[in-house]
């Protein structure tokens, strides 16, 4: 903004910023813990997958 700028515009351009900044980081915010349960869910399932994998190989041995 140029000097001749009124106080009032400097200020209410200075609101918008802090509040856009503010969103910006709420939504990044967001989106990380978003993720952060996919991979959890991600993980539980490979966990699962891995155990019932355990499971049928043991039942496979005994059946030899």
């Amino acid at each position: 903004l140029s000097l001749s700028s009124p106080p009032q515009a400097e200020n209410l351009l200075y609101q918008l910023q802090e509040n856009f900044q503010a969103l910006t980081e709420k939504i990044t915010l967001r989106n990380i813990l978003s993720w952060a349960r996919r991979i959890d869910d991600l993980e539980k399932h490979v966990a699962d997958l891995m155990t019932e994998a355990g499971r049928e190989n043991t039942d496979e041995e005994f059946r030899v």
